[in-house]
């Protein structure tokens, strides 16, 4: 049930964001074993002129970024789990958008199951009535 927000340096496609998507859905159920029908994705374009690093746009350096922020339950996923997953999304990012900027993110939110939820919901009330 993770919610996985990303914010790319690119123009608006509906290919790209086919691709962002397919890529995210199939590293975060492989890697960090989610499940693919209650994980969420939006995805914002920004236009690489107004994306700013190091006081350059990015059009001016030449180079493609994206911030990835993914909310998880705490205590589901090993700190190698976590690793693998931020090494090998960036990897595919790189593979996907081209020049990447070393100043790319991925930022996973461990947080607590009595804080997080969806349809109504805490993962904690789904957890105790699961067992």
């Amino acid at each position: 049930m993770p919610i996985l927000n990303v914010k790319v340096s690119a123009q608006k496609s509906p290919a790209l964001t086919r691709a962002i998507a397919d890529l995210l859905l199939e590293h975060t159920s492989r890697i960090l074993h989610k499940k693919r029908e209650v994980t969420a994705i939006a995805i914002d374009y920004i236009d690489p002129a107004d994306w700013i690093v190091a006081g350059q746009s990015l059009a001016e350096q030449g180079k493609r970024s994206f911030f990835l922020d993914i909310k998880i339950v705490d205590e589901t996923n090993t700190k190698q789990e976590k690793a693998r997953y931020i090494a090998e999304v960036f990897a595919a990012f790189a593979a996907l958008l081209g020049d990447l900027h070393a100043e790319s993110y991925i930022h996973v939110h461990d947080v607590r199951p009595t804080a997080y939820g969806y349809g109504g919901l805490t993962q904690e009330y789904r957890f105790q009535r699961a067992a």
